[in-house]
């Protein structure tokens, strides 16, 4: 009897260690995000109550309301308006979503329904591989793929474009970035539902197709919208692949295809060079500015998974 007792009082402190591990771990990832949330809080706010050197604080509302970048002479003027970047970076978000949405949930349906395994296997393992491409490759690639083909197509239809720097070229480069996050998550989800179902419907007389389609795909629904929040995600953040193909406009917002356009991480990331002074400091206030946009992005669109996904709060 007290060899067990022995047994269990060495079991509990053995699992009181490991869930104190686990809390300090935990604690230290979150506090990344947190010392990451205040330096750029931190930095990104001198602007707006500083003197800038003389040079006057930036002016909040003009900051989140204008449709010009810089106004007057670039290392004087301290009129940043970042609001037609907002819009610009929602817009591209969106084109970026309907275009790779489709093609990469029908794309996870192919790969978990009705390819072969080899095949399936196969096109598994490049979409992996796509997914662990780094940005920079997928900017190379519209800058030599892209941007000539946007060109020749914009002046075949009488459209002036910036030598192919476009809001097409940027939607076509995040688009290429996004499928392979969106089928990986999809067709996991696709696979997880439950055969019965699928077995049940063919049983009643449904084709293979409405089978997959009406309810293979209504019952992985909630699974397939994280992959579309997680590329929603990715459109927002990314900086390096865009700057190489949107042409950094300095106004907007750009609502047509083929004009230069830029977003928030685009002009964020142009001001990197610098080291001291406005131009530099500003970059950190668009990064709060893209911290919020991001947060209210994921907030809304969990709130429609939750309402597509009839999940509960």
């Amino acid at each position: 009897m007290s060899s067990k007792k022995s047994n269990k009082t060495s079991l509990s402190q053995t699992d009181t260690i490991v869930t104190n591990a686990l809390l300090v771990l935990a604690l230290i990832a979150s506090s990344f995000i947190i010392m990451i949330a205040v330096f750029i809080t931190a930095q990104g706010i001198l602007p707006l109550i500083s003197n800038n050197r003389g040079l006057g604080s930036v002016n909040l509302w003009h900051f989140l309301t204008d449709t010009v970048w810089l106004r007057g002479d670039y290392f004087v003027s301290t009129v940043y308006g970042a609001g037609f970047l907002i819009v610009n970076t929602l817009y591209i978000a969106l084109l970026t979503v309907l275009l790779s949405f489709p093609v990469g949930v029908l794309t996870a349906l192919f790969i978990a329904r009705i390819a072969p395994r080899p095949i399936a296997a196969a096109m598994r393992t490049i979409i992996e591989l796509l997914a662990s491409v780094p940005s920079i490759v997928f900017g190379l690639v519209g800058v030599g793929l892209f941007l000539p083909l946007i060109y020749n197509l914009a002046r075949s239809l009488g459209f002036n474009s910036a030598g192919g720097y476009s809001v097409l070229g940027t939607v076509f480069v995040l688009a290429l970035m996004s499928i392979p996050t969106i089928t990986a998550v999809a067709e996991v989800s696709i696979r997880q539902v439950d055969e019965s179902l699928a077995q049940a419907a063919l049983a009643l007389g449904a084709t293979p197709t409405q089978t997959n389609f009406k309810i293979v795909l209504l019952a992985a629904k909630s699974g397939i919208f994280s992959g579309a929040i997680l590329a929603v995600g990715r459109s927002l953040g990314e900086a390096t692949a865009v700057a190489l193909v949107s042409g950094t406009a300095r106004s907007g917002p750009s609502f047509g295809l083929f004009q230069t356009t830029a977003t928030i991480t685009s002009t964020l990331l142009q001001g990197l060079k610098e080291t001291v002074g406005i131009d530099y400091d500003i970059r950190f206030t668009l990064g709060i500015l893209l911290m919020i946009v991001i947060l209210l992005t994921n907030a809304a669109l969990n709130f429609v998974k939750r309402k597509v996904g009839n999940q509960d709060a």
